[in-house]
C-alpha cells in the first residue's frame, strides 16, 4: 500500500511509503505533515454539522413543506428517502474516488455539490424538484462524510479511534441539536426555503479549512469495478424507490413490484459478481470478519428503528399534539443534547465494560426506549417527554460510538477503504428503510384502525414496529467474543503485539 501525502514539510511530518511505481499516472508529489490530531476531526465534522442540521431541520418542518408543495406530509419520505438512496448509491464508489484523485480534492468538491443541491432545494416549486435536490444533496454527501472519515482511520491509531470519533461528532452533533429548533423557527416565523440556506456560511467555512490542513492522501489503486457499480447502483435504486412509495398511491402498484423485483434480481446479480470479480466495488468478503459483520448486519438493524424518529416525531408532535413546529423542534433536539453528553463518557464506558455488553444491553434498553414514544400522548407532561428523549439519545449515540469503532476492530489498512464504504452504505440503507418502514407502519395502522393517520394510535403501532426491529439487533450483538474490539476500548494487556500478529501498519512520523 502505498500513502501520499501533498505539502510542504516540517517537524513531525509523516514520512511516506515508497513512491508508485513509474507507469502510475501520478507524478511524485512533497511529504506534508498531518494536522493536529484534534484539528482534523473538527475540519471533518463541518461535513457532519451542515448534513446532519439540514436533514433534522427539514424533518422538523414537513408539514409546513407539505402544505406549500400540495401534498400530504407522509408523501415526503420520498425527500427524506432519495436523500439517503443517493448516499447508498454513490458511497461505495467514495473510497476509489478519494484513492484515485485525492482525499482533500474530493471532500472539497462533495461540500460543493452539497451546497449546490442545497440550493436547487430551496429553489424547488414542487415535490418532484425537491426529491431531485435532495438527490443532489446526497450525491455530494456520498462522498464528503465518507472520505471524512477514512481520513481520520487512516491518520489515527487504532487505540485513540474511539476518542478521536468523539472529537468528530461531538461539534457534528450540533447540527441536529440546532436543526430542529432552527428549523421550526425558520418555518414559523420566515418561510422554510431558508431551511436549505442556513447551511451555505458554514460549508464554505469547511471547504476553506479543508484546503488548508486536509492532506492528499492517496493510494495506488486499480480500474473502477463500472459493471459492480451499476448493479449495486441500480439495484438499491430500484428496489428503495419500490419500498419507500408503497401505501400512498403515488405510484401504481404493478410498478413498484416490478421495481422491487427488478433491483432485488440486480442486487443479486452484484454478489455473483463480486465473488468473481478481483477487485469488486462492495467486498463482501469483508463480512467474514466478526466484528465487521456484527457492526453491519446489527447495527442495521438497530439504525431501521432510529432512522425512523426524525420523521415520526416531528409528524406526531404536530399533527397529532398540535404542536408548531419551533415547539417541536424545542421538544425534539433534547434527544440530541443527550447525545452530545454521552459522547464525552463513551470511551470511558467502553474501558469499563468492553464492546460486548455494551452493545446488548445499550442496544436493548435504547429499542426498548424507542417503543415507549409511542406511548406519548397529547397531555404527556413536557418534562416527562423531554426527560425520555434525553435519555434515549444517551443511550443511542453510545450504541453509534460503539458500532462505528468495533467496526474496524480487526480491519487491516489495506482494506480499510472498501470497509468504510461498506459500512456507510450499509448505515445509509438501513436509515432509509427505516423511514419507509416508519411511514409504511403509520399508513397501515391508519387503514386498520379505520382512523386518521394523525391519530396517536397509529404512532403508537408505527414507533412498536420500528422499535422492535431495533430490538432484534441484539440477536446479533451477542454473537461477539467477550474480548472484541480489546484495543480500541484499552483493555487489551499490555503484551498484546505479540498476541495480536496482525497490528495494523500505518504511516510513521
Amino acid at each position: 500500500m502505498q500513502t501520499r501525502l501533498h505539502g510542504p514539510p516540517h517537524a513531525g511530518a509523516l514520512t511516506p511509503r515508497p513512491r508508485l511505481p513509474p507507469d502510475n499516472a501520478h507524478p511524485p508529489v512533497a511529504v506534508a505533515a498531518l494536522p493536529p490530531q484534534r484539528l482534523l476531526p473538527l475540519i471533518v465534522a463541518t461535513a457532519l454539522f451542515i448534513e446532519n442540521m439540514d436533514s433534522t431541520a427539514i424533518s422538523t418542518s414537513l408539514p409546513q413543506i407539505a402544505a406549500d408543495l400540495g401534498v400530504e406530509p407522509v408523501a415526503l419520505k420520498l425527500a427524506i428517502t432519495t436523500y439517503m438512496l443517493a448516499l447508498a448509491v454513490f458511497i461505495p464508489v467514495s473510497g476509489w474516488v478519494a484513492d484515485r484523485f485525492g482525499a482533500r480534492r474530493v471532500f472539497i468538491a462533495a461540500i460543493a455539490v452539497f451546497l449546490l443541491g442545497s440550493l436547487g432545494c430551496a429553489a424547488s416549486d414542487g415535490l418532484g424538484q425537491l426529491v431531485a435536490g435532495r438527490f443532489v444533496q446526497g450525491m455530494g454527501g456520498a462522498m464528503m462524510v465518507p472520505v471524512g472519515r477514512l481520513v481520520l482511520l487512516r491518520s489515527v491509531e487504532k487505540s485513540e479511534l474511539v476518542r478521536a470519533l468523539s472529537w468528530l461528532t461531538i461539534p457534528a452533533m450540533l447540527g441536529p441539536m440546532l436543526g430542529p429548533v432552527l428549523g421550526g423557527a425558520i418555518t414559523t416565523y420566515a418561510h422554510w426555503r431558508f431551511i436549505f440556506l442556513i447551511n451555505i456560511p458554514m460549508g464554505l467555512l469547511g471547504m476553506w479549512l479543508a484546503w488548508r490542513h486536509i492532506p492528499e492522501l492517496r493510494q495506488a489503486v486499480g480500474p473502477l469495478d463500472v459493471r459492480g457499480f451499476l448493479l449495486s447502483a441500480s439495484g438499491l435504486a430500484l428496489a428503495m424507490f419500490g419500498l419507500s412509495a408503497i401505501g400512498r398511491g403515488l405510484v401504481p402498484g404493478a410498478v413498484l413490484a416490478a421495481c422491487m423485483l427488478a433491483g432485488a434480481g440486480l442486487l443479486a446479480g452484484y454478489v455473483r459478481h463480486a465473488r468473481t470479480h478481483p477487485q469488486p466495488l462492495l467486498r463482501l468478503d469483508l463480512l467474514r470478519v466478526p466484528t465487521f459483520r456484527t457492526a453491519v448486519v446489527g447495527g442495521s438493524l438497530f439504525r431501521i428503528g432510529i432512522g425512523a424518529t426524525p420523521f415520526l416525531l416531528p409528524l406526531m408532535l404536530q399533527l397529532s399534539f398540535g404542536l408548531d413546529p419551533l415547539e417541536s423542534g424545542l421538544v425534539t433536539f433534547t434527544s440530541t443534547a443527550g447525545a452530545m453528553v454521552m459522547k464525552v463518557v463513551a470511551p470511558r464506558i467502553l474501558h469499563r465494560f468492553g464492546f460486548r455488553p455494551v452493545l446488548v444491553w445499550n442496544g436493548l434498553a435504547a429499542s426498548l426506549m424507542l417503543c415507549g414514544f409511542g406511548l406519548f400522548r397529547a397531555d404527556t407532561p413536557y418534562p416527562l417527554m423531554v426527560g425520555v428523549l434525553l435519555a434515549s439519545g444517551f443511550l443511542r449515540s453510545l450504541q453509534f460510538t460503539s458500532l462505528n469503532a468495533i467496526a474496524y476492530a480487526d480491519i487491516d489498512q489495506a482494506r480499510m477503504s472498501q470497509a468504510s464504504s461498506l459500512a456507510a452504505m450499509a448505515q445509509q440503507v438501513a436509515l432509509a428503510l427505516g423511514v419507509t418502514i416508519g411511514g409504511f407502519a403509520l399508513s397501515l395502522a391508519g387503514t386498520l384502525s379505520g382512523r386518521a393517520d394523525d391519530a396517536p394510535i397509529n404512532f403508537t403501532f408505527a414507533f412498536l414496529t420500528v422499535g422492535l426491529v431495533s430490538v432484534v439487533s441484539t440477536w446479533q450483538m451477542r454473537r461477539l467474543a467477550s474480548d472484541a474490539g480489546a484495543e480500541m476500548a484499552g483493555r487489551a494487556q499490555a503484551g498484546r503485539e505479540v498476541a495480536e500478529p496482525k497490528a495494523e501498519s500505518r504511516p510513521q512520523a
